[in-house]
């Protein structure tokens, strides 16, 4: 066994396959993978094999789409066949709200190229004969679904990575994974030590005892999970053609032919988790014992919707674990707080998402990123917080709903609240009805009377229309208030550290009591983040971004380190309130005895209000005059007694995240993830404006912004004002320009105070004109839209400014 290599992959499954086979395409040879026993040991021999483009995050489609045609690209590379049956597939409807959610999926399809389409229950009548369509309101069908031989597929891939330089070791445990001080780890193994460059966890069920070899907890949980095959079965061995695969969200069951007879599969709601305490490390090609018990209710809701099983013996039952993250998605990426240690687990649909998690991963270690954004399924989206005792009832919750229809204001009960701020009792008093982001519990908005103090899903406007409006009202009329505790927060100390923030990020960086925006590039020009400088001193400056991506840009901050800098992540050991309104200046003065009136906008000041020592910025994502008072949490409650005490009289009202998000819309403020992420350029969307050209930086992008700036991008960032009727305008719904599609929406809403819905959405930049007329499919209906150019709220930003 060679003892020295750039990469070793641990996990010889079809995730630690295909990222080795990656890394040899992309140019990378000196590669290895170890696996304690044979290939496919684990989740991968037992896997049923089905392949499907659906998911509801767009990159995570598109990479399933890729992991699909990757099929036919190993088998022609390595002459193995992957035993592909491309048959298709539908999923079923039963209720509006499932077949609103199939048209949403469909409309972003549209753009994505996946040649997709809604169906009737006729239609699905002669492509699934099988099926009773008692109930059934319509369907989705993909041509592209199908399955698999799972280790003729996972062969195939090792094939290809040793045809490409890679050496495969089986039958080598890895006992301990040791890192040097050079960053190049030590993987002990019972037959020597491998000395690599980089490590990559591919361990699949054995992840997290993996992980924990390098002292690192990854949020994931074994299920147990049961399919049946049939004995033969007319219906199915008499056609002429593969049965296709029918998905029943319904009865939680996935459907398929498999030889003569049927595979059906279940996500059942009595559940259960495995191995809760650790993978045994001798387990590998075994079985869980039959359990009918718990698929019992699904069974027979299965004899009713597709009744030849009932009349169909069962040759055999599969029940084996596999793994699933918090939410669903896989966790892949450079681990925050380790160089060089990679994590490419939780894959739980291995067969539809394994060769874009190699893809991407391999993307990412060889080219420095990746060429979409891979947020749905990096594994800093969780952050050190998380425990065992969170993972395990997220994972169950995530199982239960594998079918179940994703609203988009969809608010998931399981493991809340866990982590809340001092002001969480007090606003819960107040009617506060919760959401959560990375794990911290988020007003969302505040009932009153007897309105819900849970917000109905819907894919329409919710029971939260009318709460929000009166919110938005109270904000632009008199004041609101709400916590800063959701920002992502950092200081940067040092004696280079104005240096080091002039090359991490693209624009100007302010001077002594004043902020300044700017956005932070990757190397190859991408929007990484969206960031709030300000400067105490020449050697202190704060940061302010999102919460949810603090330990996607720590790892960011700390790869790209230097030794005169110390950046700190003091997310949760600041906190404070937003005041924002037409009073909110008046309020504040009531409150301290600094001068808030000479406060011009972007100043920072240090003052006292009420009793507490605060920080106070004067800027408001509301488009408002506002200010951002950031304090220490032990001092949270007493500032909110002074705010409240002087602005209740005034009118000052608490309003939430629903509020926040339509209140920006009036400006056509971009939010992060939706207008600004890794899938976006700055010159796309106008976050050019905020890069300082001028600066004598070789900051990092500066190279990929200024070719854009010389010829501009073909795409660009508008709005528009759309005839919407009970919807608005969610993300990725195309627009139709001249009767075909040619842009999508990155986010929208119901701007209350303007009282119009609103999108913002990608267009082709030579198309974005004033007064442009577009269609936008909202729910499966074109809604009118036209372009407008100028906010129709504080258009010349007198009031924000002044």
């Amino acid at each position: 066994m060679q003892t020295t290599t750039r990469v070793c992959v641990i996990g010889g499954g079809v995730v630690g396959c295909s990222v080795l086979y990656h890394l040899t395409k992309l140019g990378w040879s000196d590669v290895m993978l170890v696996e304690r026993s044979e290939l496919t040991s684990g989740s991968t021999w037992h896997a049923a094999g089905g392949f499907h483009t659906l998911n509801g995050d767009t990159n995570m489609a598109a990479l399933q789409g890729y992991t699909i045609k990757l099929y036919r690209e190993l088998e022609e590379i390595t002459g193995m066949s992957c035993g592909l049956h491309h048959v298709g597939g539908v999923t079923l409807a039963d209720n509006k709200d499932r077949f609103d959610m199939l048209v949403a999926e469909r409309a972003k399809h549209r753009y994505m190229g996946l040649e997709t389409e809604i169906v009737s229950p006729e239609e699905i009548a002669k492509i699934a004969p099988i099926t009773n369509l008692d109930g059934i309101v319509g369907g989705l069908y993909d041509p592209l679904d199908g399955h698999l031989d799972p280790s003729g597929t996972t062969h195939a891939y090792a094939k290809a990575a040793r045809m490409g330089g890679a050496t495969i070791e089986t039958h080598v445990k890895v006992e301990a994974t040791t890192q040097r001080p050079d960053g190049t780890w030590d993987v002990v193994t019972n037959k020597g030590t491998i000395h690599a460059e980089h490590v990559v966890n591919a361990g699949g069920l054995w992840a997290r005892e993996v992980g924990a070899m390098a002292g690192v907890y990854l949020p994931l949980h074994p299920m147990e999970h049961q399919y049946l095959v049939t004995e033969e079965t007319p219906e199915i061995y008499e056609r002429d053609t593969e049965h296709p695969h029918v998905m029943d969200p319904a009865g939680e069951s996935y459907l398929r032919q498999e030889g003569r007879g049927l595979c059906i599969g279940f996500y059942e709601q009595p559940c259960r988790p495995w191995a809760i305490d650790g993978t045994p490390w001798d387990f590998g090609h075994e079985l869980l014992p039959d359990d009918f018990d718990k698929i019992e209710d699904s069974i027979t809701f299965a004899f009713k919707r597709f009744p030849v099983l009932e009349r169909a013996g069962v040759k055999t039952v599969v029940h084996g674990p596999f793994t699933f993250a918090p939410d669903g998605n896989p966790l892949v990426g450079p681990v925050p707080g380790l160089r060089n240690y990679w994590s490419a687990c939780g894959v739980m649909a291995g067969f539809s998402q394994g060769g874009g998690v190699g893809l991407m991963l391999a993307q990412w270690m060889i080219e420095g990123e990746t060429e979409r954004d891979t947020f749905a399924m990096d594994v800093s989206r969780f952050g050190n917080w998380i425990t065992p005792g969170y993972t395990r009832p997220k994972v169950i919750e995530n199982y239960q709903r594998r079918f179940s229809v994703s609203y988009p204001n969809e608010e998931l009960p399981a493991a809340r609240p866990h982590r809340t701020t001092p002001m969480y009792d007090i606003f819960t008093e107040m009617g506060a009805v919760w959401g959560q982001q990375f794990g911290l519990e988020v007003a969302n908005y505040f009932a009153q009377g007897d309105e819900p103090t849970f917000e109905t899903p819907s894919f329409r406007r919710s029971d939260a229309f009318d709460a929000t409006a009166r919110e938005v009202k109270a904000v632009r009329s008199k004041a609101g208030i709400n916590e800063v505790q959701n920002f992502g927060k950092f200081r940067v100390t040092g004696e280079g550290a104005r240096a080091w923030l002039n090359r991490i990020m693209a624009g100007r960086i302010p001077t002594q009591g004043r902020l300044s925006l700017t956005p932070m590039l990757s190397h190859k020009g991408r929007l990484i983040g969206d960031f709030t400088v300000s400067c105490a001193s020449e050697t202190e400056f704060y940061l302010t971004a999102s919460y949810g991506s603090q330990s996607y840009h720590m790892r960011w901050f700390e790869q790209n380190a230097l030794d005169d800098v110390r950046v700190e992540n003091i997310s949760d050991t600041l906190t404070g309130f937003q005041i924002a309104g037409p009073l909110s200046r008046d309020i504040l003065q009531a409150c301290t005895r600094d001068d808030v009136a000479s406060m011009r906008f972007m100043d920072v000041r240090e003052m006292t209000v009420g009793q507490v020592a605060c920080r106070v910025q004067r800027v408001s994502y509301t488009g408002d005059l506002g200010f951002e008072i950031y304090c220490n949490p032990m001092d949270q409650r007493q500032l909110w007694q002074t705010l409240w005490s002087e602005g209740r009289p005034k009118g000052l009202t608490p309003f939430g995240m629903r509020a926040m998000m339509s209140l920006r819309l009036d400006k056509f403020f971009g939010s992060w993830l939706s207008e600004f992420s890794p899938d976006y350029t700055a010159a796309e969307t106008g976050m050019d404006r905020f890069i300082s050209f001028k600066k004598n930086t070789n900051f990092i992008g500066r190279k990929a912004a200024e070719a854009e700036r010389a010829t501009p991008p073909d795409r660009q960032l508008c709005a528009f004002e759309i005839d919407a009727d009970d919807a608005d305008v969610m993300a990725y719904e195309p627009v139709f320009i001249d009767g075909t599609v040619q842009g999508f929406c990155t986010s929208g809403g119901y701007a209350h105070h303007s009282a119009k819905s609103i999108a913002l959405a990608l267009i082709p930049r030579d198309q974005a004109k004033d007064g442009l007329k577009v269609e936008i499919e909202i729910l499966g209906s074109l809604r009118a839209a036209t372009l407008i150019s100028t906010p129709p709220f504080d258009a010349d930003g007198s009031r924000m400014r002044g």
